[in-house]
């Protein structure tokens, strides 16, 4: 049973209940978890559907499937669990005070209510999970934040399945954010300006005026935004979908919530003070079912490669984590999702619209309307745009990718 549904947080409910009628929810729910089920009873598991699972509206649901499907997401050989250090890991490691403080501060990722002496447990088992990772890791720097991920998962899978999973994760999707330096990270943070001026020029050049830089998305970045969302809900959700999406997914996300909120950024003075207090300051009502959507439309049209130079010089590009993948897909794939979604997408177009770009960038658009966006969700929210990359950057346990 999960940690915080133990103390009545209950499981992950889903946003389909925002609106719909109760009874297309409930079979809405019941279906999804039947093929949750089916992919994970499959011989062998059907890891693709997993991950569109994870991606498509509603995410995983609950904290029960989450336990069962994070592993397969990450291929974690969870009968396998990592070897306890014999060693005093607290008084040998150089990073425990650092680690100390940051778990003493972070009272607020713990459910409410939660009774004070299980929460102290909790938060010394937090403290001796990232020290174990880091001992069998040496090439891994701690990071503030980094607790913030770790203590998610604490929460959702328990303490025995944490550390196979967040060393696994550490060693890929958070890999450039455990370099010895910040230069990788701020690498990835500089593809978030050539994502917005793609979709929105005038809200780019309206930023680059007013000098704002991309720190403001920094926290967002480095603990998947585990850091600066108050509801565990959404947290979780966003987890499923970054499990499941291209190492560089977390980026676009941020991209997105920066162009949602184009009107508020343009009716501020245009100062770097201004515009970054504005962003800094996280809505915690974002449409996320529809911000995924469009995350993961952002990432088939203008992908990582296609960015990259904007982003900084190639060589730089190629020392991130996001790189050092190779391009393979797993045995269960039989086809390409994000080309199979273009292909009908442009079946829909008139003859004469077919050699035009499916996304354009006028600036006279407060914010391009993605001609992709309905398809998205009609096949299932972003999951068939971006399962394919998924699969391709997923780590496996045969591929040592980090010797």
């Amino acid at each position: 049973m999960a940690l915080r549904s133990a103390q009545g947080d209950g499981p992950t409910s889903s946003p389909w209940d925002g609106g719909a009628e109760k009874t297309d929810f409930n079979t809405k729910r019941k279906k999804k978890v039947s093929e949750i089920h089916q992919a994970l009873n499959s011989d062998p598991t059907d890891v693709a559907a997993l991950r569109r699972m994870a991606i498509s509206e509603g995410g995983l649901l609950t904290d029960e499937i989450r336990q069962k499907v994070w592993p397969k997401l990450l291929n974690v050989n969870t009968s396998d669990p990592p070897p306890i250090s014999g060693k005093n890991l607290r008084q040998g490691s150089k990073d425990y005070q650092q680690v100390l403080l940051d778990v003493r501060r972070s009272l607020r990722r713990f459910p409410p209510g939660m009774p004070e002496k299980q929460r102290e447990g909790l938060q010394e088992e937090l403290i001796d999970i990232i020290l174990l990772i880091l001992e069998r890791n040496p090439q891994l720097h701690y990071y503030q934040g980094y607790h913030d991920i770790v203590v998610t998962f604490l929460l959702v899978v328990g303490e025995k399945l944490t550390p196979s999973l967040v060393e696994k994760l550490s060693t890929h999707h958070l890999r450039d954010f455990m370099d010895p330096t910040m230069d990788n990270t701020k690498h990835i943070l500089n593809y978030l300006m050539p994502i917005i001026d793609q979709v929105n020029p005038e809200l780019h050049d309206f930023m680059q005026s007013a000098e704002v830089g991309t720190i403001f998305a920094l926290s967002w970045l480095i603990t998947w935004f585990g850091h600066v969302l108050s509801d565990f809900r959404h947290v979780v959700r966003l987890y499923d979908f970054f499990l499941a999406c291209h190492p560089l997914m977390p980026i676009y996300f941020a991209a997105v919530i920066v162009l949602y909120r184009e009107q508020e950024v343009l009716d501020c003075d245009c100062d770097m003070a201004s515009v970054h207090h504005l962003l800094s300051q996280i809505p915690q009502d974002l449409p996320y079912e529809t911000l995924i959507s469009r995350a993961g439309d952002l990432f088939v049209q203008f992908p990582p490669s296609e960015l990259a130079r904007e982003a900084s010089a190639q060589q730089q590009a190629e020392k991130t984590a996001a790189s050092t993948f190779k391009d393979f897909e797993l045995a269960s794939a039989q086809q390409r999702p994000d080309a199979v979604l273009r292909q009908r997408f442009r079946g829909l177009l008139r003859p004469e619209e077919r050699t035009k770009d499916v996304l354009t960038k006028p600036r006279t658009n407060r914010f391009v309307k993605l001609a992709v966006m309905g398809l998205t969700v009609a096949l299932g929210a972003a999951a068939l745009a971006v399962v394919k990359s998924a699969l391709e950057w997923a780590p496996k346990f045969q591929l040592q990718l980090f010797p």
